[in-house]
């Protein structure tokens, strides 16, 4: 609360209210507020109350979209609040919902039809292209006025909005129809990295707030979605594979199970915030954990709707609901390729503890960043390698405890330790695993994490051991796996997704196209067996009918929770599979390899999406993440796009 504090828009700090995430009730009431700051960012505010001050440009209220509940007597512009809060339902305490129905939809397509029907009318014969850019510019301005006197609809009660709407509507006409861009604001330039030689003593680089959704450069607007999902098809099954009545229920039960649909698309990675880049690269995301849950023992408690997402220059902080981003922490310089979270009990002045998030992020410069991002502030760098690092993670059980896989061909292990009030930090080289190829993908066995790492490499899958009592600091792996290839087993091959699908079963690909194993840690690795790089076979418990593709680097994940494995392709589809009835089978002594490939379940196709009514270029999905309880997914592609569906 707020209220009655004499307070002024200039009182009303962006830097302050962007930190509260989770806020959902905020009292403004009698204050002196003549408008909203554009971004405040408070994603998750569901009450308001605005009561008794000055307010009139109200427009800035769609930065709060979950927005239900609205006192805003003594202000004015009240219609325009019901188009711009698309949730709300009570309006200084009455219900406004069929108002607000009529206002957002009836209203909305009767003047875009006529708007249209004015440009036609009037402006069709103006064969833009011919103009200079100057004539062009007077030839919208002139269009906006007369749209904006000619059309009229409603009562005059609403004139005033009706106005505001025409012209809103005018201009999405005009950039999406004719391709001519209205909108005069400019973004403001993101800091870059100025001084990009720092220690680890003393960086100090700030992480950058991202305008709210509304900017282009966050959000694709003029999307035309056409969502469309397939479901898995049986194979005819032989007199000798028929299924049980169970298997057969159990199976469709499954397959009704899943209902996902698109959310939001976002173009938030933009080299130097170009709306025409569509070529950069999405690497790696991954979910915030939650606060004070218990995340290292309940997955879904931990689980949030917040995820840190990277490629090209930037690092991204997004709400999956709202679509919101958060917080972006740019390098000029940098390409970052992973990230990873971990939580710091941090002491700070008063010599008071306090849990914090701490984000990790590297790529191409062999830079580990850590982003303290509740402050907004990059506190610190690690030198890891002299090549690109390809992937990072955070061990379960020591938090302070970061595995970096790089181009030199080997994995370090960092103690990043923790930083003291003013960010002081020391970070320290515990261990270093050679490898035999480049390492992709890296996973700690979920059984013994403090003992067992596993890489998907360039040239196989290895593990190693990683037990720090052990004298030797740089080691060779322990085991490499044989894999069935075209015509026999073959450990030389390249693995580009590597995960954990519970305690046990791994999911990896790819030994040969159009399959994805999944096999037995337990089962596959000889614990007891003396003596390094020993050759061993991976005891496959089932395949995944996957892409047919030859084509790298799209990789796969897990939800172990729900039981579920995600991978993309090559045309933009998320291909789900729901393992939970093979699981129980797998895990028993006497478990036997599921004979025949597993669908699966589900299908995700890519959604007719146009920008500026053109498709993207060739779309692939280098990764897809779920949420821990899987309710959202968010997919990574190829050209610059990340789309986070739903499941409904």
């Amino acid at each position: 609360s707020l209220s009655k504090l004499q307070l002024k828009t200039g009182d009303l700090d962006p830097r302050l209210f962007s930190r509260l995430r989770h806020l959902q009730k905020l009292d403004l009431s009698d204050n002196l507020l003549d408008k909203f700051p554009n971004s405040l960012t408070l994603p998750d505010l569901r009450v308001l109350n605005c009561n008794n001050n000055k307010l009139e440009d109200v427009t800035a209220l769609k930065q709060f979209p979950l927005l239900e509940e609205l006192t805003y007597e003594n202000n004015v512009y009240l219609t325009v609040i019901m188009f711009l809060l698309q949730n709300l339902r009570l309006l200084n305490g009455k219900d406004i919902t069929k108002l607000a129905n009529h206002v957002r939809r009836v209203n909305s397509r009767k003047l875009t039809s006529k708007v249209t029907a004015h440009w036609k009318k009037f402006f069709s014969d103006q064969h833009l292209e011919k103009y200079t850019a100057e004539q062009v510019k007077s030839i919208k301005k002139k269009f906006l006025k007369s749209v904006q006197t000619n059309v009229v609809y409603g009562p005059s009660s609403l004139s005033e909005f009706t106005r505001w709407r025409v012209k809103m509507i005018a201009e999405e006409f005009l950039a999406n129809s004719l391709g001519l861009e209205l909108n005069s604001d400019t973004e403001p330039e993101e800091k870059t990295d100025e001084n990009e030689e720092e220690s680890t003593e003393s960086p100090r680089e700030a992480a950058e707030d991202v305008a709210p959704v509304g900017d282009f450069s966050s959000y694709i607007s003029n999307v035309t979605v056409t969502p469309s999902k397939r479901k898995r098809s049986h194979s005819k099954s032989s007199p000798g594979n028929k299924k049980s009545k169970t298997q057969a229920n159990t199976e469709e039960e499954a397959e009704e199970d899943v209902s996902a649909e698109p959310l939001h698309f976002l173009q938030c990675h933009s080299k130097g915030n170009s709306r025409e880049d569509f070529k950069t690269q999405l690497w790696s995301c991954v979910f915030e954990p939650v606060l004070d849950s218990g995340a290292r023992k309940d997955p879904i408690v931990s689980s949030s709707r917040t995820v840190a997402t990277c490629g090209g220059e930037s690092v991204c902080l997004i709400d999956c609901e709202t679509g919101t981003v958060l917080k972006k922490y740019k390098v000029a310089t940098e390409e970052f390729f992973s990230v990873a979270w971990t939580t710091l009990t941090m002491v700070l002045s008063d010599s008071r503890k306090k849990a914090h998030n701490i984000l990790a992020a590297a790529g191409r410069r062999g830079i580990v960043k850590l982003i303290h991002v509740a402050a907004d502030f990059c506190y610190g760098e690690i030198k890891a390698h002299k090549k690109p690092i390809a992937t990072v993670c955070f061990s379960p059980t020591q938090e302070t405890h970061l595995f970096t896989a790089s181009y030199d061909k080997r994995i370090a292990l960092w103690d990043i330790g923790i930083p003291d009030c003013d960010y002081n930090f020391k970070a320290s080289q515990l261990l270093v695993l050679e490898t035999a190829s480049i390492p992709l993908r890296i996973a700690l066995v979920p059984t013994c994490p403090e003992q067992y790492l596993l890489a998907g490499c360039e040239d196989g899958c290895f593990a190693w051991n990683i037990k720090l009592d052990k004298g030797q600091k740089s080691r060779p792996f322990e085991a490499i796996f044989q894999f069935p290839g075209e015509e026999s087993l073959t450990t030389s091959h390249r693995v580009d997704g590597l995960a954990f699908l519970n305690d046990d079963v791994v999911v990896s690909k790819s030994s040969k196209p159009g399959c994805i194993y999944l096999w037995s840690w337990s089962k596959s690795f000889d614990a007891k067996g003396k003596g390094c790089q020993r050759t061993m076979s991976a005891v496959i418990l089932a395949e995944l009918e996957w892409s047919t593709t030859d084509m790298s680097y799209l990789t796969l994940s897990t939800c172990p929770a729900k039981e579920y494995v995600f991978c993309g392709d090559e045309k933009g589809s998320v291909w789900m599979y729901n393992l939970s009835t093979y699981t129980t089978g797998w895990g028993s002594p006497k478990g036997k390899r599921s004979e025949r490939r597993i669908s699966p379940t589900q299908i995700l196709t890519w959604p007719e999406l146009r920008v500026n009514g053109e498709q993207p270029p060739e779309i692939l999905v280098n990764n897809v993440v779920a949420d821990p309880a899987f309710t959202y997914l968010v997919v990574l592609t190829s050209v610059n796009i990340t789309a986070i569906w739903k499941k409904s």
